[in-house]
């Protein structure tokens, strides 16, 4: 297609998401393709947003490519967000790509696919803003979100890694941290003062590895799904865990609250800051004000595709 050509395209790789091998087979393939483009490659936190607000404000047409996991994304997401001449893609090179799975699990593939993806459609997806940190998938706080901080200690476990390091940070955050944390949470008509579990914001659908809070939101309708879990027994979390990460949070409605577009807010009762994880990337803070963006960003994926949710 002649549009792809007349554009630049921006590749952000994170080596430590790949093997040395693999990032310089990547590297070929990006150089294969024959088209006016750039290759950065990340160092620290935030190359990845710099590296994409800079071709953002050029005021050229871009496509930016973050090639590594949910974190490199996020950065490049944050970079990008509000631009319309620019767009952003996951090339899968990490650990998580939880987001790609809204395009469903067996095509996560599809995105190595260089060729498809630049001269893919784009779409303009919701972001989620905790504060002041943007999100495209799920800002979530509470006991998932130091699970999520936890688990990568255990992505270097022998055969453990994506859903099996989610579980054991799960086990160990449940036995020796607890469950409940005292926070007051107010969203919509739900005034809450007590102890919470979690707290999930959703615009995507997947998270820690393959979890699946809510299955039918869609990322581009301007509307967040937000579940609230109060404090549970550790024979109940371990009961409900699957249900809740298959979507099933309908059929537990005293324990889990939901409510649709109304930001949330959630404050600490303690002097200890609470813990949010935005697509995978924490942030601290005793209170956290999360809702929707004014901003967006455009997302590009392999003609064909869909993220609409699967019956």
């Amino acid at each position: 297609m002649e549009f792809v050509r007349t554009m630049k395209h921006i590749f952000i790789i994170n080596p430590s998401a790949g093997k040395k091998r693999s990032t310089r087979a990547l590297v070929d393939r990006i150089q294969a393709l024959e088209l006016p483009h750039e290759i950065v490659f990340t160092e620290k936190a935030g190359d990845a947003r710099r590296a994409a607000r800079g071709a953002a404000e050029s005021g050229e047409d871009v496509r930016v490519y973050a090639c590594g996991g949910d974190g490199t994304l996020n950065d490049a997401v944050n970079g990008a967000a509000g631009f319309a001449n620019a767009a952003v893609t996951n090339v899968p090179t990490g650990t998580g790509n939880d987001f790609l799975k809204i395009f469903g699990r067996e095509n996560k593939a599809r995105f190595t696919d260089l060729r498809a993806l630049a001269e893919g459609p784009q779409a303009p997806m919701d972001l989620i803003d905790c504060n002041g940190r943007l999100g495209i998938d799920i800002v979530c706080t509470g006991l998932d979100a130091r699970i999520a901080v936890d688990k990568d200690r255990y992505n270097s476990f022998p055969l453990v890694s994506g859903i099996g390091a989610y579980a054991i940070s799960a086990v160990a955050n449940v036995l020796v941290k607890g469950i409940g944390v005292p926070t007051v949470v107010d969203c919509g008509d739900l005034h809450f003062d007590g102890e919470t579990a979690l707290v999930c914001v959703c615009s995507g659908r997947y998270y820690g590895g393959g979890f699946m809070p809510v299955g039918d939101n869609m990322p581009d309708d301007g509307l967040l799904e937000v579940l609230v879990v109060r404090k549970v027994s550790r024979l109940t979390f371990f009961r409900l865990l699957r249900q809740y990460g298959s979507g099933k949070y309908r059929s537990y409605p005293d324990l889990i609250w939901y409510r649709q577009g109304f930001p949330v807010t959630v404050r600490s009762k303690t002097r200890e800051e609470l813990v949010a994880v935005v697509d995978g990337e924490p942030v601290r803070s005793r209170e956290l004000r999360i809702g929707l963006s004014d901003k967006k960003v455009n997302f590009f994926y392999p003609a064909g595709l869909s993220y609409g949710p699967k019956p």
